[in-house]
């Protein structure tokens, strides 16, 4: 299968019962992904809870998800760790699943000490190792690290690092980098608040929560784009705003997980230490589908 990645891939949660993983509920909600024009599926990224299951568990979502996805579609899979030994492991683990690629966020918990030459290390060491192709993931929302441009610079030459999730937001970022990325090189926005521009700018695509929602909206966004109806796609953005800002500042995952049982999804209840959505909180989400037209 190709190493190019563009389109939507929407971000999957993790479902749980009983606070035990539910692998047959992911199959389910992937059997209904299917019907729409997504590119693939990532998971156990942030949206998937990934830091708060077991490899064991973690490997059961994977072989759920590719054995549930559609013929063609691609399966993108977070397999960070704090170390780039454990990392590596775990990445030729998810490797032989079959799974496209790795999305690899970057290690955080010592981040005073995490500067240019600490990533480049830990990249490029995985990199060469690796059975899959790798994609960065840049979310300093949630690491409180950064990839500098120079550095992505660097690790794009790499012939296995294919692709970065950038999830900052800044089109700033997008606009210096994308002009010195080869043009195989998959840059993918991780922030719906600026898919449109984003595409505007040279993204191929986005990894995006929003796409658990709103999946046929996110892919009209992208064909409008792709077909040059640029007008019609600047109307849908805005539309969008109000649920993607709703899902990812205000409630999270919780909101996400609500909103999907409204949808006719398995969304269910997130795992501790995050608490369920209160009653004020699914009045709200109620109240913002309903405005965004899904619901």
């Amino acid at each position: 299968m190709s190493r190019s990645f563009k389109g939507v891939f929407p971000a999957l949660t993790t479902p749980f019962l009983d606070d035990k993983i539910s692998p047959e509920k992911l199959k389910e909600n992937i059997q209904k992904y299917n019907r729409f024009g997504l590119s693939g599926y990532v998971v156990l990224g942030s949206t998937g809870e990934s830091v708060f299951l077991t490899d064991e568990e973690s490997e059961k979502m994977v072989m759920a998800a590719r054995e549930s996805a559609a013929q063609g579609k691609k399966i993108i899979v977070g397999t960070a760790r704090e170390s780039a030994k454990i990392t590596l492991d775990f990445t030729n683990r998810m490797a032989e699943l079959g799974i496209d690629a790795a999305l690899v966020r970057t290690p955080y918990y010592f981040k005073s000490f995490m500067n240019r030459e600490a990533l480049k290390n830990y990249y490029l060491s995985i990199a060469d190792q690796s059975k899959t192709p790798i994609i960065i993931y840049n979310i300093p929302r949630n690491t409180g690290i950064s990839i500098e441009s120079n550095l992505l610079f660097e690790l794009s030459k790499h012939s296995n690092i294919v692709g970065i999730k950038e999830s900052s937001g800044n089109l700033d970022f997008l606009e210096e980098v994308r002009p010195h990325l080869a043009s195989n090189f998959s840059f993918l926005t991780g922030a719906a608040s600026v898919f449109f521009p984003g595409l505007q700018l040279g993204a191929r695509g986005g990894i995006l929560a929003l796409a658990d929602l709103a999946p046929a909206e996110c892919v009209q966004l992208y064909n409008l784009f792709l077909e040059g109806k640029r007008e019609q796609a600047l109307e849908l953005q805005p539309r969008l705003a109000p649920l993607n800002k709703a899902i990812i500042e205000t409630f999270g995952i919780p909101g996400i997980k609500h909103s999907l049982d409204l949808l006719g999804y398995f969304g269910g209840l997130p795992r501790s230490p995050l608490l369920p959505l209160d009653e004020k909180g699914k009045m709200e989400m109620e109240k913002i589908l309903k405005k965004t037209k899904l619901l």
